[in-house]
Order: structure tokens, then C-alpha cells, then sequence
């Protein structure tokens, strides 16, 4: 085509530079296409280098990770005590979300939530005496990841509290998580009101008596099986639990009957469920996390086998580089907020619950759960968009997770440190927000996209670690 005759043609774009660029062609009714295109982190050439000379290897031990995870065969056992069960659990330890903290660095809710929890144990009797405590050598503070653990928001389990006891059949491998309280002022919010605290000792005397007794009765429960089907009915099982909770409720209503000899106690507990949607989400979180703890100890896998916040940092751990945390700041969500509260009154995102988006599941499984993009008044194709871009950055696809709308397409699987720095897509998360002063709880709900700081030094971790094994093997 003549240069001459270029200026008798319509006009028809392709933008791949700021998005008001577009507009303005709109404007003026010109064709125009917007490629979402973002450039890939900044990481020095040795990096790049290593990265590069083992990529074959690379995606060898990515099949590898990926295989244990979706062979992965999650069970809810059980349940029992802390400090029965959870390996390396102590009297004086309390186990919170996220990497590693220490106290003059927590965030309010999860001091609140400290607070709350010394008072349940009895060793504080008001908050002003807990808080001296919390802030002393008395206690020893450590992750929930780091003792086959999760917990969502503040993620504070004490050695008292109840929780769940999941087995991975496959592999061998357990996972524990607390029961959850329900929404609005509860402890995982940083809530430590009376009511509360008295929440919490109605769970551990009455309803997780009548669980044991019933999943006793059951034997076990397939909480993969549970998740498969409350993906085709509209959850993601992470922040929208309705359909996991009805499933669930099935399965543990006439068990409860049937060992539950007081019919007041089993109409309350049954009651509890029923009025609480998210009761699933403390039986997804370690269905992930025991799932994806057997795809751990791959030498030279660049999956992300834990992505967690503390409401101050967030981290996340590679299969590839074994116990290795990789930490940056923790971004504030954008919510939907609950009446009287905005974005100032957010604290930084919290919580273990980012485990169910590590699995494919929760924002990675957005398209089959539209109803949560409108925590940020997003439409439905946003949700379809999102778990779209996923498949960018994973290895791969789930052979039993499904999402109807994508013509039942496997979730999203097993986030690709690589190719998330590469590509520049961070991991899509959805999530609720707690207030940043202690003792308020829940402000409200929505989405938001992990940082790009933890992944490019977990890339430039992995390289040191293929580095040393090339060393290693020249001696």
C-alpha cells in the first residue's frame, strides 16, 4: 500500500501503551484495540541467565509439582486440640497468618486477635493485661504454614482451640484449621469483645464435641469431592461458601442427630452451620494446604506451593526452595465496604485464605463465582477475565476442579513464579477486609492482586538455589 493511499482508509489502532489513549480514540469514533500488555519485572541478567540454562529441568520438576497436587486426595478425619495435634504446638505458642512477625511489627487486628485469644486461654483477664503479655517473652509467635496450619484473616489458633484434622490419603500428609465463627465481630477479624471470647468457648464446649462425634461416626468426609461440586453451583471457596456449606451440612446433619444425644445441643449446632455461609471456608483452606504440602521439596520447581499475608507483609514459599519465605509489603484491597467505613479505615491484607487461590481456587476460579466481583461493582465477563489471565502464570490446569462457564476448563493451577515475573500478571485474590484498628472486625469484602516484590526475589531465590546444585555437582 502507497504511503498516499494510507489516509483514505479508515483509521484502525492497536494500543498497547496507556489505556486513556484509547478513550481518546473512541472519542473520535476511530477502531481502535487495547492489548493488555504489561512489561515483565526488572531482574538482573544473572537471574535471567540461570533461569534460562535450566529451564528444561525447570519444567520437568513443574510436572512433577504439579502431578502431587492434582493427585492430591483431601479428608477431613477428625478433630481435636490444638496442641494434640498441630506439630511443634506449645502451651505458650500462638500461631498467626502470613510469614514470619514479630509483635512491634503486627497490625491491629492481628494484635487484636492476640488479645483475644490470651484471654479465651485464660491467661490474661482484660485486654490491658493481654496486651502486656502479647508484648512480652512469654509468648512465642511462629506462622501457621510453618506447622501444617492455616488460619484465615489473623489466622490465630492457641493451643486450646479446636480444629480440623484433614489427611491427604494420597501422600500421608495432615493439615489442621480452626472452626470458623461466622462474619462481623469475630476473632479472626481482631474482635475481642466478650462476646466473642464467649463465641469461642460455646465452639470448643459444645459444637466441636458434637463434630467429632460425628465425623467419627462418618469415618471421613471427600472434601475434594464437596469443592468439585460447589464450583458447578456457583462458589469459588474463598470468599463465597454457600454452596461448600450446604454440601458439608448434608453430609454432617444426620450424623449429628444420630450421636448427639441432647436434641437441644444438635438443633443449635446444626442451627450454627446453617446461619454461618462460611463455615467451608476453615475445611478449604486446609483441603489446599494439605494438598499442596505433599507438592513441596521439588528441587528446582518454581511453583508457589504458599501464598499468605499478616496484614503487614506478604509472602510466599516455592516448592523448589523448601522452608525459604520471599516477603514484601502487604497491598490494602479494593471493597465494597459495610456502612460507616471506606478504604482509610482497611487495614493491609491478611490471612492464610490466599492457600485456596495457590490451588486454584477462590479468585483463580472467579468465573465460576461471578456474584463476588461485585464487591468493586465489577460485571460478570470481569470474572471470566480474571480466571482467563490465571491460566497465564500456572503449569497447569485442574483435572477436578471445573468451572461450567469456561465449558467446564480445569481451574488455573499452580502458580509459575517465572512466568508471573516474566509476563508481569499477578495472582488474583478475593478477599475480606478487616478494620486496621484491633478490637472492630470485619469492614468489608473485595479483590486484589498479589505484589510483584515477593515474586521477583523468589525467582532470584530459586536461581541461588540451581546455582549451588550446578556447584555442587562440579566438586
Amino acid at each position: 500500500m502507497a504511503i498516499n493511499d494510507l489516509f483514505d482508509k479508515d483509521l484502525k489502532v492497536i494500543n498497547i501503551g496507556l489505556g486513556s489513549f484509547k478513550d481518546s480514540l473512541e472519542e473520535v469514533n476511530a477502531g481502535v484495540v487495547q492489548v493488555d500488555w504489561k512489561p515483565p519485572a526488572e531482574i538482573d541478567e544473572k537471574t535471567l541467565n540461570i533461569i534460562s540454562d535450566n529451564s528444561s529441568y525447570i519444567e520437568k520438576e513443574n510436572k512433577k509439582c504439579l502431578n502431587k497436587t492434582l493427585s492430591g486426595t483431601p479428608f477431613l478425619i477428625d478433630l481435636d486440640r490444638a496442641i494434640n495435634v498441630i506439630p511443634g504446638m506449645k502451651k505458650n505458642m500462638i500461631l498467626h497468618a502470613g510469614p514470619p512477625i514479630t509483635w512491634d511489627r503486627m497490625c491491629g487486628p492481628m494484635r487484636g486477635a492476640i488479645i483475644g485469644a490470651l484471654i479465651y486461654e485464660g491467661m490474661a483477664e482484660n485486654p490491658e493485661e493481654a496486651e502486656k503479655i502479647a508484648a512480652s517473652n512469654e509468648i512465642e509467635y511462629s506462622p501457621c504454614h510453618e506447622h501444617s496450619t492455616v488460619g484465615p484473616m489473623a489466622g490465630i489458633v492457641s493451643s486450646s482451640m479446636p480444629v480440623f484434622v484433614l489427611k491427604n490419603e494420597e501422600y500421608g500428609n495432615h493439615a489442621y484449621c480452626t472452626l470458623n465463627e461466622g462474619l462481623g465481630k469475630v476473632l479472626r477479624y481482631g474482635a475481642f469483645s466478650k462476646e466473642v471470647i464467649e463465641k469461642l468457648r460455646w465452639m470448643e464446649a459444645v459444637l466441636y464435641p458434637a463434630l467429632k462425634k460425628a465425623v467419627r461416626e462418618l469415618g471421613k468426609i471427600d472434601l475434594k469431592n464437596i469443592i468439585a461440586q460447589a464450583l458447578h453451583m456457583g462458589d469459588e471457596v474463598h470468599n463465597r461458601n454457600r454452596a461448600a456449606t450446604s454440601l458439608f451440612y448434608r453430609q454432617i446433619a444426620p450424623a449429628i442427630i444420630k450421636t448427639t444425644k441432647d436434641t437441644e445441643i444438635a438443633v443449635k449446632v446444626l442451627e450454627f452451620i446453617n446461619g454461618n455461609d462460611h463455615f467451608f471456608l476453615n475445611l478449604s483452606m486446609p483441603a489446599c494446604k494439605v494438598t499442596l504440602d505433599a507438592a513441596r521439596n521439588i528441587k528446582g520447581s518454581s511453583v508457589v506451593v504458599a501464598m499468605t499475608r499478616n496484614g503487614t507483609d506478604f509472602g510466599i514459599q516455592l516448592s523448589g526452595t523448601g522452608d525459604q519465605w520471599f516477603v514484601g509489603p502487604a497491598p490494602i484491597p479494593d471493597a465494597l465496604f459495610f456502612p460507616g467505613y471506606t478504604k482509610n479505615d482497611a487495614n493491609r491484607d491478611i490471612g492464610d485464605s490466599s492457600i485456596t487461590e495457590t490451588n486454584g481456587l477462590g479468585g483463580f476460579a472467579i468465573a465460576a463465582s461471578p456474584a463476588i466481583v461485585q464487591f468493586v461493582g465489577g460485571a460478570a465477563q470481569d470474572a471470566l477475565n480474571y480466571t482467563q489471565e490465571m491460566y497465564e502464570i500456572t503449569v497447569g490446569e485442574n483435572n477436578i476442579y471445573q468451572i461450567p462457564s469456561l465449558n467446564f476448563r480445569g481451574t488455573p493451577t499452580g502458580i509459575d513464579v517465572i512466568k508471573v515475573v516474566e509476563k508481569g500478571i499477578l495472582p488474583f485474590i478475593d478477599t475480606g477486609v478487616a478494620h486496621k484498628n484491633a478490637g472492630i472486625g470485619q469492614v468489608g469484602a473485595g479483590v486484589l492482586s498479589a505484589p510483584m516484590e515477593p515474586f521477583t526475589k523468589a525467582l532470584k531465590g530459586l536461581a541461588e538455589s540451581l546455582e549451588n546444585k550446578d556447584t555442587n555437582k562440579k566438586m
